[in-house]
């Protein structure tokens, strides 16, 4: 069995936590030892797994200068390895089972149905409701910064944001470069450049800066493409400028930190693979839920687990990590677990560690199928993800 995510350490979950306290905002904790600045932005590129960093250095030289340098740290994730999950423990300092975000799609015990965490919130369930506990932007705005998140513009209003990511200001935009000249521009209007006149001390500023092209170009043509390579290459460039401005204007009183979500592997399609079909395999089986890369299901009343997880251990056991809940819960793998979460995560979970992915096309459709580029299981490829600081 893989180690469970080291969420007391050097984890995703301290980093917007740790750059609030980086700017003295009481109430906080700076557990990864940033450095102090007066304004500091978190740059989270969707999808940019510190193998893939290191794998593809020569398309990225600027992020990789920082990568290289003793400043430079490996953070975990945690468990699954997965967009709403992670942003979930950024977004409020807490681990998967607390925030309650355990999956992509996961079961809804009052409604006794899958629901997504992540695009299509279910209009039944209420984000401040499944996720209660206080956001970092939320409580760095009651302890006096100025926050803004710059993300699309999609996302102003949507579930995630409303249940982890709320508080500050919002600003989007579609574009890449749009998103880091946003932000430029709303750090300028809240303080004067280094060496102006002006009254008081400057404002201290928490910036939540949002990229996720990186992420979808690979979900469609994988990260061994040339269209990820280049969308790569864009993003060390648009990152480049973006700090250099900042340090013309501030000089180390602004510190820029980029880390990522998740990594990401590529999966044939003769890889995979559809379950449907099964039926040793669905036996006892109310619901399925996760992601192919770590599925979640969930039994019938009176359905034994240890059995379900036998099926899957006799067909899969050889190219994934097959546990119970309550095996997961004593490795670790979610962190502590709160009674109101426990029942949202699968009765069994199925995280693949070879380069597979396992699909219940009769429960989500053929299309997600095309999708190349894959996460959500526990492998370091999936799980580590850079922190890294560009300025400051």
């Amino acid at each position: 069995m893989p180690p469970a995510p080291d969420y007391d350490g050097a984890h995703l979950r301290h980093v917007l936590s740790s750059a609030a306290a980086s700017l003295g905002l009481s109430g906080f904790q700076n557990r990864l030892e940033l450095p102090e600045a007066v304004t500091t932005v978190v740059l989270m590129v969707d999808g940019l797994g510190d193998a893939l960093l290191a794998r593809y250095s020569g398309h990225a030289r600027f992020l990789a200068s920082a990568w290289r340098s003793s400043s430079a740290r490996t953070l975990d994730v945690g468990v699954p390895t997965t967009t709403a999950a992670s942003l979930a423990s950024l977004g409020t300092g807490t681990t998967p089972g607390e925030h309650g975000l355990v999956g992509y799609d996961i079961l809804s015990p009052e409604l006794d149905r899958i629901v997504n965490m992540l695009g299509g919130w279910d209009p039944e369930v209420d984000p401040e409701q499944w996720q209660p506990h206080p956001s970092v932007l939320k409580r760095a705005v009651e302890a006096g910064a100025e926050v803004l998140t710059a993300s699309r513009p999609k996302f102003v209003d949507s579930g995630l944001t409303q249940a982890v990511l709320r508080g500050g200001d919002f600003r989007g935009a579609a574009r890449m470069d749009a998103r880091f000249a946003l932000t430029a521009e709303w750090i300028q209007q809240q303080r004067p450049a280094r060496g102006a006149l002006r009254q008081g001390p400057a404002p201290r500023q928490l910036v939540y800066l949002y990229v996720d092209e990186l992420d979808k170009t690979g979900h469609r043509y994988g990260v061994d493409s040339p269209q990820w390579l280049q969308m790569l290459e864009t993003l060390d460039a648009e990152a480049e400028r973006f700090t250099a401005g900042l340090r013309r204007s501030y000089g180390d009183q602004v510190s820029v930190l980029l880390t990522a979500d998740h990594g990401m592997v590529d999966i044939t399609p003769e890889n995979r693979l559809d379950y449907s079909a099964q039926a040793q395999l669905l036996e006892g089986v109310r619901h399925t839920g996760g992601e192919p890369r770590l599925v979640q299901l969930y039994a019938e009343p009176g359905a034994d687990p240890a059995s379900i997880a036998a099926a899957w251990e006799q067909e899969y056991g050889d190219r994934a990590w097959v546990l119970t809940r309550e095996q997961a819960r004593t490795a670790g793998w979610f962190g502590p677990v709160d009674d109101r979460v426990s029942p949202r995560i699968g009765d069994v979970l199925v995280a693949t560690h070879s380069d597979i992915a396992l699909y219940h096309c009769d429960r989500v459709g053929l299309a997600p199928m095309d999708m190349i580029g894959q996460h959500g299981s526990l492998t370091d490829a999936e799980r580590r993800v850079p922190l890294l600081r560009l300025g400051g």
